[in-house]
């Protein structure tokens, strides 16, 4: 299957006018989603702890992360976003992508809106 993306946009909280915004690549192997740290600090994220994560190598780093308001597909959530390291292509995790009822479709290679999010 190949990669997915979708148009993001981050804000520190839903009245603030500042937002980064790029294509995140669609990650359901990642539970939270990550963006570069300068872009996170340039739009008043604030860093809120500090967890490790275990990347795609098997290797365990430890990051700091936040909080935001995520929008993509004309959904809304909000989550906690990893400060990434300022190279790193931005991730969307399976929390929001599950937080506003959108899947992957591997037949289509496309994310897809279900009419419905699973409340059971």
């Amino acid at each position: 299957m190949g990669m997915i993306h979708v148009k993001v946009s981050l804000r520190p909280t839903s009245a603030s006018r500042k937002s980064f915004e790029a294509k995140f690549l669609a990650d359901t192997g990642a539970t939270d989603s990550m963006a570069p740290a300068r872009a996170l600090k340039a739009i008043g994220v604030k860093a809120v702890g500090r967890t490790s994560y275990e990347l795609a190598d098997g290797v365990s780093k430890e990051f700091e992360f936040g909080t935001a308001v995520i929008e993509f597909m004309g959904e809304v959530t909000a989550g906690r976003i990893i400060f990434g390291p300022d190279g790193a292509e931005p991730i969307l995790g399976a929390t929001a992508l599950e937080s506003t009822g959108v899947i992957v479709d591997p037949r289509r290679q496309a994310l897809k809106k279900l009419p419905s999010i699973p409340l059971k």
